[in-house]
């Protein structure tokens, strides 16, 4: 795999990981991975801010594996990040439903969240 990216995907775990934040979330959502485009994907090393260089798309058979851009599989953020977000938002939900303290002590329930 590449090294320094800022995301990783695992299709068999069905993984997105924040690579600053060392969190990963499992994605439950098997429309999603089950998309033909992603049949012969393996796993995504995805750098931002056009390094596509450190970017890899690593292929299931001998398909040598290659940049995001060239593998020409769309915006990694509206598909990846996207879910990650969302999934992101839900947990810090939950931690601030979970959390004792009064309203006027954790602060405003979370409404949204945004890697960018």
């Amino acid at each position: 795999m590449a090294t320094f990216s800022d995301w990783t995907v695992v299709f068999e775990d069905k993984s997105i990981r924040n690579q600053s934040l060392g969190i990963d979330y499992i994605i439950n959502d098997d429309a999603f991975w089950n998309d033909e485009k992603w049949s012969n994907v393996w796993a995504i090393q995805y750098k931002d801010n056009n390094h596509d260089y450190k970017d890899s798309v690593e292929y299931r058979d001998e398909t040598p594996h290659a940049s995001w851009t060239s593998s020409g599989l769309g915006d990694f953020r509206s598909q990846f990040v996207s879910k990650w977000d969302a999934s992101h938002l839900a947990q810090l939900q939950a931690n601030w439903d979970a959390d004792p303290r009064t309203e006027a002590e954790k602060g405003a329930r979370p409404t949204s969240y945004s890697s960018y």
